[in-house]
């Protein structure tokens, strides 16, 4: 009969805590949403967005020769799925300055002489200039292409040029890998992981200021200062901003002693991009810290903005790869922009003008969130 009432009493208490976790787990709601968003956004993210063959990349073509021969050439580029053609430049600095803000992926030139050196018997040839930043996105077409084109050859070799199918180099197919010429993955790695990493640390560290402010009672000394909230978010992330720059230096240096990757282009402009990056993302931190009541959630929140900026940026998988729906939500990442900006000067040389898009984004952003962190501060002091 005590064994029975002890077993009673065993069910009892552990049936009190279980309800009492479930209280608290209705009431805090954002951490319920976390454990249902997060699995649910990876398999959209990874079943959908992610795609490590990218098709359909952006390719300028400078032709020269308006024949036959050249539209079948052009025509097996396209049918290979990898190449659409969107731009006609006039010159060659053209393409090249396409080539360098990431416009286009490839740039394809058929000489003028094209057809005249195939009627001739002569060696003809075909030149594809590659952004090959992210080796992963240019491999693909670059290896499709070679095969694709002699297929085509095959079929217009007839008549007086018949003789041209028994041979296998009557095309050579001259290809420039630029700016990673031996096609090495770290190039493209490294500058991505100083955005990926500054994300990591800087949003994590500010969203939270506030919430330590609030589980450690000193908010409400905070709130008697005669102090603005714009001031407050200064100030709050001001030291953070110096940590920063102390990660930023530290990566450079260890990337150009390690693995001999540097700043090729403007450090002026580089350092320019770093800061505008840094303090949106602090920015971001500093909004989570309002819409969170402590440290838990901030931390979560943290980690469910990480993951998009990881996987939608660029990073590990090709920006052009993933579905249109897809990149319009990466285009919404800071981490995006600060991407192209860090790749483009320290792979490509680039100069304001190329990344002044990207720029002007994220001075944009950083207005936005900026305006909203504000307002949401005043919310939290009612």
């Amino acid at each position: 009969m005590r064994w029975l009432v002890a077993r009673r009493g065993f069910w009892t208490r552990l049936g009190a805590i279980v309800g009492k976790e479930v209280l608290q787990l209705r009431r805090d709601r954002l951490t319920f949403a976390m454990m249902f968003g997060m699995p649910i956004m990876q398999l959209l993210l990874f079943g959908y967005a992610i795609d490590t063959d990218p098709r359909n990349l952006p390719t300028a073509v400078i032709a020269a020769d308006q024949s036959q021969i050249t539209r079948s050439v052009l025509s097996a580029l396209a049918n290979t799925g990898y190449m659409r053609f969107t731009h006609r430049p006039a010159s060659e600095e053209e393409a090249n300055s396409l080539l360098q803000r990431g416009e286009v992926q490839f740039v394809v030139t058929i000489p003028s002489d094209f057809t005249r050196r195939l009627v001739r018997g002569e060696r003809a040839q075909v030149l594809i200039d590659a952004d090959a930043t992210d080796p992963l996105a240019a491999s693909g077409p670059l290896a499709a292409a070679g095969p694709a084109i002699n297929q085509a050859l095959a079929r217009d070799f007839v008549g007086p040029l018949a003789g041209l199918r028994k041979r296998s180099d009557s095309v050579e197919l001259v290809i420039q890998r630029r700016y990673n010429p031996e096609g090495k993955s770290r190039l493209n790695i490294v500058p991505g992981l100083l955005a990926v990493i500054l994300t990591m640390t800087m949003v994590m560290m500010t969203a939270l200021a506030v919430t330590r402010e609030r589980e450690r009672g000193t908010m409400e000394n905070l709130l008697a200062m005669p102090v603005r909230p714009i001031e407050v978010m200064i100030g709050k992330i001001a030291p953070y901003i110096v940590i920063g720059a102390v990660q930023v230096a530290v990566i450079l240096i260890v990337s150009w002693l390690l693995f001999d990757v540097g700043v090729e282009g403007s450090l002026a402009l580089f350092c320019l991009g770093t800061a505008l990056f840094i303090t949106v993302n602090l920015a971001i931190g500093f909004t989570i810290s309002t819409l969170t009541q402590n440290q838990l959630q901030a931390m979560q929140a943290s980690f469910f903005m990480m993951l998009p900026s990881i996987l939608l940026s660029g990073f590990m998988f090709p920006f052009r790869g993933m579905p249109i729906w897809a990149q319009w939500l990466g285009e919404t990442l800071p981490a995006t922009h600060f991407m192209r900006i860090v790749r483009g000067v320290m792979l490509k040389g680039a100069d304001i003008g190329d990344v002044s898009a990207q720029l002007v984004t994220l001075v944009a952003m950083l207005l936005i969130v900026s305006t909203l962190a504000i307002s949401r501060y005043k919310v939290t002091l009612d």
